[in-house]
């Protein structure tokens, strides 16, 4: 029973550290559904071996989306004329990072490992989209390009016979801003809640049980913590958002903010059920170049941070969590009950949908059955399966 309030407590503390920076993440993904049109997305991501890849790295790292989630959207993006290069890079860059994400691993972090994570998100989707483009041996099959013109407050047009101009006039301010909220709570809330909640009681196991010495002693730092925690984050599906009090937990434990870095980087990017639709959608050749830049470049980001928590003489443990002791306990208290509140009903349907899951043997949209490739979503970005 101690052990489990100990659990308890170390999840609360976490969640009071980042309940601010939750909300804030949320906001503004909900703005970007709203006003990032993704037409115009698509229109840049068709031509050009080289600059379509650095353009759909940069799109992909404010987005919020997991590595199941970003499927389908990536899908749609392929469909709309990117090419293989760009859709590889989004892939990377997306999951991997996420405006949320960001503000959470500086409540729980520090500003360091902040920057590091969507710069190294950047350069690995850059490397892997690139490598893609000029390895690739064959003309790219030539897509049917759709562009999704449709209004992304109530698709009260499909945005082809509607004039841009004419449009703007159908939606104020206040009604974008409305939309915008109500997708961050019910949609992209509704994704992350389950996944984040369970990322913060794996923090609480870690913290509670796992000893210190046993932490450092093998993710201390070095190739080889590197290589395990690489070996650990690849089959494991968790969301950014997720991974990040996981990640926090781990090197107050000792682990070093490199080895940690990796975990960031590869558990939100891979699981094995997303390899298998990446296959079904760019190909045995462009997979097999996403897994390996991804596990090289995750590799070399850690170590090159361990390298700058040393050369600057900083300890990781010691700063994590910091930037969430700005934050008066009111407001951090408040912030906790706004994000319960808004996650009673996504945990609901998250085990609703978990044990349905096993009393009828189904899987679900994110499972090996999604249809992504055959380039079908529906206008909730949703995998569906084909016609």
């Amino acid at each position: 029973m101690v052990i489990i309030i100990s659990i308890l407590q170390e999840s609360w503390h976490l969640l009071l550290e980042a309940s601010v920076y939750i909300l804030f993440g949320m906001l503004v993904g909900g703005l970007l559904k709203v006003f990032l049109n993704p037409s115009f997305v698509a229109d840049h991501l068709g031509k050009g071996k080289f600059i379509s890849v650095i353009k759909a790295a940069l799109f992909g790292i404010p987005i919020p989306l997991c590595s199941c989630g970003v499927l389908p959207a990536a899908a749609s993006l392929k469909r709309q004329g990117a090419n293989n290069g760009a859709t590889t890079a989004f892939l990377i860059s997306t999951p991997e990072s996420g405006v949320d994400s960001m503000a959470i691993t500086y409540a729980l972090l520090d500003p360091i490992m902040t920057v590091a994570r969507p710069v190294s998100a950047f350069i690995t989707a850059v490397a892997a989209g690139i490598s893609e483009n000029l390895l690739q041996t064959q003309k790219e099959e030539d897509w049917e390009r759709v562009i999704d013109r449709s209004c992304p407050i109530d698709n009260c047009c499909d945005g082809n016979e509607c004039p841009p101009e004419e449009h703007a006039r159908h939606h104020t301010f206040a009604e974008k801003l409305w939309a915008g909220l109500k997708f961050a709570v019910d949609d992209l809330w509704g994704d992350l809640a389950g996944w984040f909640f369970a990322g913060l009681l794996l923090a609480g196991i870690i913290a509670a049980i796992i000893p210190q010495e046993l932490m450092a002693r093998y993710l201390g730092g070095g190739l080889h913590s590197m290589l395990i925690m690489l070996l650990v984050g690849i089959p494991m599906y968790i969301c950014a958002t997720a991974s990040t009090p996981v990640a926090a937990a781990l090197i107050l434990k000792g682990v070093s903010p490199g080895a940690a870095l990796v975990f960031l980087l590869v558990g939100p990017a891979t699981n094995v059920t997303s390899l298998s639709v990446l296959f079904g959608l760019l190909g045995k050749r462009a997979t097999a170049i996403y897994l390996i830049t991804l596990s090289i470049f995750a590799v070399l980001s850690g170590l090159a941070v361990d390298m700058i928590y040393t050369s600057l003489g900083v300890s990781a443990s010691a700063i994590a969590g910091q930037a969430g002791e700005v934050i008066p306990y009111w407001l951090q208290f408040a912030g906790a009950l706004v994000v319960i509140l808004l996650s009673i009903k996504p945990l609901y349907l998250f085990f609703q949908n978990i044990f349905y899951k096993k009393k009828n043997g189904h899987m679900n949209e994110h499972d090996e059955d999604c249809s992504v490739d055959s380039h079908e979503v529906d206008e909730k970005n949703q995998c569906r399966a084909p016609s």
